[in-house]
C-alpha cells in the first residue's frame, strides 16, 4: 500500500503530527492472539464477574429476559443490520423501528418518538438542550435540575451543555421525604425558566408529586422534561398525562427493556415529544407510508444531524442510534405486552416492599425517606455502609449502592437497594441473615431480629 502511494515508511505518511503529539511505542498493548486465545481469555475475564446475586438498581436493573429476545436480536439480519439510510434494502429494520416508536409513544402518552440515543444520560443531555431550543418563551437558557436525579446523569449533562451557555441550577430534596418539595420551587416562581426536569421515580426510588411540579412549571412558561424508568410507567401515570397538560418532552434508559447487565453495558436512551417539538427532536425519526401500489413502507424523516446538516445547525452531535438494543426491546415489548409489563413491574414493587421490611426488622436498620417509592429504596445501616458492602460480596450478595460519595448529606450509612422481579424469597432471606451477622461483627453488639407480625 505503501509503495502504491509513493510513500516509504509509515512515518512518512503521517509527518504532518508533530513529533511532540505522538504517543511514542505503545508498549502496554499485548502482543496478537489466535482465535482460540482470545476466546480463552475473554472467558476467564467473564469468570470473573462471578455469581453474585445482585440487589443494586440505581439505574440498571437485573431483569428477566425471555431467550426469545436475543435468539431474534441477534439473527443476521438484526445483528449486522448498518443503519438504514438505504430504505429499499432496510424496509425489515425500519418496520422493527416504527413498532418500536409506537410502543414507547404507547408506554409513554407522548406524540411522537425517536429511534434511540446512546444512553438514558446522554438523552437527558439532549433533552435539556432540546427544551432550550424548544422555548420560544425563554430567554435565559436556565433549566432547574433536582438533586434527585441520578448523580451520573446530572455529571453527563453538565459536560456536554455547559459550554453551550446552558445554566443547570440544582434543586434541594426534602429530608423527611426524599422528594423535591413543591415550596422550593417558589423561589423560582416569575422568574425566566426555560424547562424543569423532574425524575419519576427519582434516584431514591421516591414517587415525586408529579402533577404539583408540571403544572407550577407550565403557569411559570417552563417546559417539564420527564424522566422516567419504562417499566414502573406500566404502573404509574405516564408523562403526557402527568398535571393538566402533560409533560413536553421524556427520556430515559431502556436498559430495562432486555438489555442484560453485562459488565456494564450497552444501553440504550430513548427520547419522545410532543408533536409540536418534534423539529426540534435529536436523532432518527422513522416514518410510515404507502407506496404507489398502496403496500406500507418505511423510511427515515426528519433527521437533522451532524452527518446532513452543518454541524452548528444539527439538533444533536452525538451519532448513535443503538439499533440493537432498540431491536432487543422492541421484541421484549412485544413479547410481555402491557399485561406482561404490568405484572413485571408489580412484581418488582412487591419484592422490594418485602425486602424492605425483612431489612428494617433488624436492630438498627431504618428505612431512610418516608414516601412512596418504587423499585428501590434508601435504607440506613447502623454502622458505615462501604465496610457492610464489602462484607456482604465476599458472601456473593450486592447488597445495595453505597450513597456516601455522592449524597454526602445522608451520612456514610445509606445504601440504595433494589430487588426486580428475579429476586426471590430465599436470596431476600438470605441477604437479611448474611446483613445481620455482619451488623453484629461490624457493630460489637448483638443485632438481633424484632419480633414483627407478617
Amino acid at each position: 500500500m505503501l509503495q502504491a502511494i509513493g510513500v516509504g515508511t509509515v512515518e512518512q505518511l503521517f509527518d504532518e503530527i508533530p513529533a511532540d503529539l505522538r504517543c511514542g511505542e505503545l508498549n502496554a498493548i499485548p502482543k496478537a492472539m489466535s482465535e482460540m486465545e482470545i476466546g480463552r481469555l475473554m472467558d476467564t475475564r467473564a469468570r470473573q464477574d462471578g455469581a453474585a446475586v445482585c440487589f443494586i438498581g440505581a439505574g440498571a436493573y437485573d431483569h428477566h429476559i425471555p431467550a426469545a429476545v436475543w435468539q431474534l436480536a441477534t439473527r443476521g439480519e438484526f445483528y449486522t443490520a448498518y443503519t438504514p439510510y438505504q430504505a429499499e434494502a432496510s424496509q425489515g429494520t425500519l418496520q422493527l423501528l416504527y413498532e418500536y416508536q409506537s410502543m414507547m409513544t404507547a408506554v409513554t402518552a407522548m406524540d411522537v418518538s425517536n429511534a434511540s440515543l446512546y444512553d438514558g444520560a446522554s438523552a437527558l443531555a439532549e433533552a435539556v438542550l432540546m427544551a432550550v431550543r424548544a422555548n420560544r418563551k425563554s430567554r435565559s437558557r436556565r433549566v432547574l435540575v433536582p438533586r434527585t436525579v441520578h448523580p451520573h446523569y446530572r455529571r453527563v449533562v453538565r459536560n456536554i451543555v455547559h459550554n453551550q451557555g446552558v445554566e443547570l441550577v440544582e434543586l434541594p430534596f426534602d429530608s423527611t421525604g426524599g422528594h423535591i418539595d413543591p415550596e422550593t420551587l417558589a423561589a423560582f416562581a416569575g422568574e425566566d425558566i426555560a424547562a424543569l426536569v423532574i425524575p419519576q421515580p427519582n434516584f431514591f426510588g421516591v414517587l415525586e408529586e408529579v402533577g404539583l411540579l408540571t403544572d407550577w412549571a407550565h403557569a411559570n412558561k417552563a417546559l417539564i422534561i420527564a424522566l422516567v424508568n419504562p417499566v414502573a410507567l406500566a404502573l404509574l401515570s405516564p408523562p403526557g398525562e402527568w398535571g393538566e397538560q402533560g409533560a413536553d418532552i421524556c427520556c430515559g434508559e431502556g436498559q430495562p427493556l432486555g438489555a442484560p447487565l453485562s459488565s456494564g453495558g450497552p444501553y440504550f436512551g430513548f427520547l419522545c415529544c410532543r408533536q409540536t417539538l418534534v423539529r426540534q427532536m435529536p436523532g432518527r425519526i422513522i416514518g410510515g407510508t404507502l407506496d404507489l401500489d398502496g403496500k406500507p413502507g418505511y423510511t427515515l424523516t426528519l433527521q437533522a444531524r451532524e452527518q446532513h446538516i452543518r454541524r452548528s445547525k444539527a439538533t444533536s452531535n452525538i451519532c448513535t442510534n443503538q439499533g440493537l438494543m432498540v431491536t432487543a426491546a422492541t421484541i421484549h415489548m412485544a413479547l410481555l405486552g402491557p399485561e406482561g409489563l404490568e405484572r413485571v413491574a408489580a412484581a418488582c414493587y412487591d419484592n422490594t416492599a418485602w425486602l424492605v421490611e425483612s431489612l428494617i426488622r433488624l436492630h438498627g436498620v431504618e428505612s431512610r425517606f418516608d414516601r412512596p417509592v418504587f423499585h428501590e429504596r434508601v435504607i440506613q445501616l447502623p454502622v458505615a455502609a462501604k465496610g457492610v458492602l464489602r462484607a456482604l460480596a465476599a458472601h456473593n450478595l450486592l447488597a445495595g449502592l453505597d450513597l456516601s460519595r455522592d449524597y454526602p448529606e445522608l451520612g456514610d450509612n445509606c445504601i440504595l437497594t433494589c430487588a426486580t422481579e428475579r429476586r426471590t424469597r430465599e436470596e431476600m432471606e438470605s441477604l437479611t441473615t448474611k446483613l445481620e451477622r455482619v451488623l453484629s461483627l461490624q457493630g460489637g453488639v448483638p443485632c438481633q431480629l424484632q419480633p414483627k407480625e407478617w
